[in-house]
């Protein structure tokens, strides 16, 4: 008799997932903790590994679909002899991987493409090219080692040709391509969607002087240097958001709709918003208010580069009280974050840069840039908004007066 995998209870509130794609095929010979199925929850993408050694019997749901937790999957037929300590046949949960881990499988090659040699990709690729609708099997690498890069799928997807692996161009076709809403991409769209529908958005901005920031993050570039430490402005401003948040409560939490409940967070989890190849995600930085000021900055690194390169762990991404979404170079003037649903604020922080503004009647030019904070009406008024806001530019305006050595690191 087959033995059944299903979609096991991730934890976290997950109560669904989407496959978005088949590891394996029916007739491949899988070995235990072989990742078969990649599937995206509303929290990470995870891959489901195999309890039992056997032949894939058959694949129980089509890529783009999402099931409930407790649906089979696949079905394996065990190899003879073959003993473990899995739950009995049709009870099987295997235990979910972060899919940023080096996959154990190579996926099946699609009808029509040239196979061989392994293609080399990162997950962040693989999913950029799933997202994009390409195969990976058609793209010419340009990467180091014959790794297949982020450009060249992005350059296969715009309608450029593709060489496969075999030389042999293949020019595009039509005149429009259909993309399916599928993984990260569907996952931010529902998000999105919910918080728009969910929450009563409204967004107070204010103008930030950060010419104290800079000339404090010039005198104490040279010891994070030594450190290896890129320190930012954005480091400032979550180290600044520690003493507002505490002195406004309302401003990390959440709502919880069912109870009608507003849930103060005792701790100071922000997250923060990082572009990667695929789409926006939000890991969180965990207890702000204990770290210092190069600790955080280290960890706005580490985090941002396992972002981008798909290495994300779950609990990487869970958790967080209140959110931070910095443009950086491109940020423009000022834009309109949306809230990171359940939460109830979301702050953003824009190009910081020289700017002619009036001090003692004179216009000069200081380093300035622009804080929008989004907040959700239903628990917090606009006045408090103003006033949290107003605090956090009053700290940035002098980091002296509060970064201690200690609370420099």
């Amino acid at each position: 008799m087959p033995f059944d995998v299903k979609l096991p209870d991730i934890g976290e509130g997950v109560a669904e997932g989407e496959v978005v794609r088949w590891l394996v095929k029916p007739g491949d010979t899988v070995s235990e903790d072989q990742a078969l199925v990649e599937v995206m929850t509303d929290k990470a993408s995870v891959e489901i590994p195999s309890p039992r050694a056997g032949t894939i019997a058959a694949l129980h749901v089509e890529e783009g679909k999402v099931v409930p937790v407790g649906t089979v999957l696949v079905s394996i037929e065990v190899a003879a002899g073959i003993r473990g300590s899995a739950p009995a046949a049709g009870a099987a949960e295997a235990a979910p991987t972060v899919a940023a881990t080096a996959r154990a499988a190579a996926p099946a090659a699609s009808a029509g493409v040239v196979t061989g040699t392994p293609v080399q990709a990162t997950p962040a690729v693989r999913q950029l090219a799933r997202e994009l609708g390409v195969a990976l099997e058609r793209i010419a690498a340009s990467g180091e080692g014959g790794r297949i890069t982020a450009e060249d799928v992005r350059r296969a997807a715009s309608g450029g040709a593709v060489t496969t692996a075999a030389g042999t161009a293949i020019a595009p076709a039509g005149a429009e391509e259909r993309i399916p809403l599928r993984g990260l991409r569907r996952i931010i769209a529902e998000t999105m969607r919910r918080s728009l529908d969910t929450a009563a958005h409204y967004t107070f901005v204010a103008e930030c002087d950060m010419g104290a920031v800079a000339a404090h993050m010039q005198a104490l570039k040279p010891r994070a240097q030594q450190a290896n430490i890129p320190l930012t402005y954005l480091a400032y401003v979550l180290k600044a958001l520690v003493e507002p948040l505490q002195r406004f409560p309302l401003l990390n939490s959440s709502l919880d709709d069912e109870k009608h409940e507003v849930v103060l967070k005792r701790t100071y989890h922000i997250g923060m918003a990082a572009a990667t190849p695929e789409g926006l995600t939000v890991p969180v930085i965990r207890d702000v208010d204990r770290r210092t000021l190069l600790s955080i900055a280290a960890e706005i690194r580490r985090l941002a580069e396992a972002a981008r390169e798909g290495r994300l762990k779950l609990d990487e991404l869970q958790g967080g009280t209140f959110t931070v979404t910095s443009t950086g170079a491109k940020g423009g003037l000022l834009a309109t974050p949306i809230i990171h649903h359940p939460q109830v604020a979301i702050l953003g922080v824009h190009e910081v840069k020289k700017r002619p503004v009036v001090v003692d009647d004179a216009i000069v030019a200081r380093e300035t840039t622009h804080l929008s904070l989004s907040l959700d009406h239903r628990v917090v008024d606009g006045a408090v908004g103003a006033d949290f806001l107003y605090a956090v530019v009053a700290r940035l305006a002098d980091p002296a007066s509060w970064l201690t050595a200690a609370e420099i690191g």
